[in-house]
């Protein structure tokens, strides 16, 4: 293994790292819209409840599926943004993203550590770009869905139970693991199988003293979930135990929401996998059959898919923890074997080649309409003296609650003219404003006296005196 330098890297080394961490941030805040309705309604508008006193809360809420751990975090930021007097949901939407940048940034140092101790600092900060510039990750990583902040800790927990060392060193680093594997599951229950496939890597790798402390770490942030729990839902552990009978016991999640076959993931899974992590494929399987060894970010990823694959209720964006795993764990192997190279000309021009095939095929993962110009069309429907809002062509769990339209008015969703919603909202003088998707039910609202006020990519914003 390459040598890992001691200290911080270089001051650019470090700017670079966090210009990384930030794009995808930049990229959410500036874009809006959502990759799924969990973004908003398990996250931001939780969040803003909490704060405010009023807003959607999702069924999960009402039955205690979820914590309130990670939406006590986005509310702490949002309650600051309150005091600073900002009012307009895309200026708080990037204060309460402060928090996602932070463990985002965390979790490429960990990249970079894991990828140093086998390619070298330059390799480490290659590594940080493969990974921090790919698709999925720019798409993924700035938005407030669950999935998005448990990879975040898990790849933090990869590389601190991946560190070699003396007793004290595995000390630290097992409990730093510990912990992000415990922070992981806290952030989304789920990821306890990464949990137990990492445990189990730790025994066949006889490493005992990083398990023992794992355990310790895990332990503590276990014992913090339990006492939420206790204050928040009024019993230990509440919110844990009724997501374990409601997804995994009943079988609910599947007559709920739907069951797929295994070959549900194969698209995505092609869509998602950067072109240059195929080329760690072979490279992998050569260091299998040199050393003997498994990956750990590798081992995990596989148990997870696998259990994935047999679960009956499926969904692109439960992919993403394990690609990321793999992610990291083919940028490793690829950056390693592009830093052995001697030629300086051939390793030059590989290397640009590796970053720019991060770039192909970004799109389609995940496969859903993000609604981008819907949610901006939304917040700049709702400014000024907007008193009522409907939203045409949208259901509640797409429209961006409370939280983007960002005060205390009336709305609705609907679908067609027909609809009652949209009757009732056409009688009612308080609705002063729509927003309609691709022109549908426009003669009808102008027939009401609205008017159109400006185009928002597919969206178009109307109101009325």
């Amino acid at each position: 293994m390459a040598p890992l330098q001691r200290g911080l890297p270089g001051g650019l080394r470090v700017l670079g790292l966090l210009a990384v961490a930030l794009v995808p941030i930049v990229v959410a805040v500036r874009e809006l819209g959502r990759i799924h309705p969990d973004e908003v309604f398990q996250a931001l508008e939780p969040a803003w409840w909490r704060v405010h006193g009023y807003g959607v809360l999702a069924w999960e809420w009402r039955e205690g599926l979820r914590n309130w751990a990670l939406p006590g975090v986005l509310a702490a930021f949002l309650k600051l943004s309150e005091v600073l007097g900002i009012t307009d949901p895309r200026t708080y939407r990037g204060m309460v993203a402060v928090p996602q940048f932070a463990l985002h940034a965390w979790s490429l140092w960990a990249v970079y550590r894991f990828a140093a101790r086998r390619a070298g600092p330059t390799g480490g900060a290659l590594a940080v770009l493969l990974l921090g510039l790919s698709g999925p990750v720019l798409l993924f990583a700035g938005r407030t869905l669950s999935e998005s902040f448990s990879a975040s800790f898990l790849l933090v927990a990869m590389e601190a139970l991946d560190r070699p060392g003396t007793d004290a060193q595995a000390r630290r680093a097992g409990i730093l693991g510990g912990m992000a594997l415990g922070l992981a599951v806290v952030t989304r229950y789920p990821s306890a199988l990464f949990v137990l496939a990492a445990l189990g890597w730790l025994v066949g790798a006889r490493r005992w003293r990083v398990l023992a402390f794992a355990c310790v770490g895990g332990l503590g942030v276990a014992l913090g979930l339990g006492g939420l729990d206790w204050f928040t839902w009024g019993a230990p552990f509440h919110s844990f135990l009724a997501y374990v009978r409601f997804n995994v016991l009943s079988g609910e999640a599947a007559a709920a929401f739907g069951a797929s076959p295994p070959e549900f993931y194969a698209q995505p899974l092609l869509r998602a996998v950067p072109l240059w992590a195929w080329a760690a494929v072979p490279l992998s399987l050569a260091s299998l059959l040199r050393w003997r060894t498994l990956s750990l970010p590798l081992t995990c990823a596989a148990v997870y898919t696998a259990v994935l694959l047999a679960t009956p209720h499926k969904e692109e964006r439960f992919l993403y923890p394990a690609l990321v795993l793999g992610l990291l764990a083919a940028a490793s192997q690829l950056a390693a074997a592009l830093m052995a190279i001697q030629r300086p000309g051939l390793r030059g021009v590989l290397t640009f080649s590796s970053l720019w095939l991060g770039f192909v095929r970004t799109d389609g993962y995940p496969s859903q309409d993000l609604r981008r110009d819907q949610f901006r069309a939304i917040v700049q429907a709702t400014r000024g003296d907007a008193k009522g809002l409907l939203i045409v062509n949208e259901g509640l769990w797409g429209s961006g609650g409370f939280f983007y339209i960002g005060r205390n008015i009336p709305w609705r969703t609907c679908d067609w003219p027909r609809d009652a919603a949209f009757q009732a909202s056409m009688r009612d003088p308080a609705f002063n404003r729509a927003v309609t998707f691709e022109g549908r039910a426009l003669p009808e609202l102008q027939a009401a006296g609205f008017r159109v006020v400006r185009e928002v990519g597919r969206e178009t914003i109307l109101a009325r005196d």
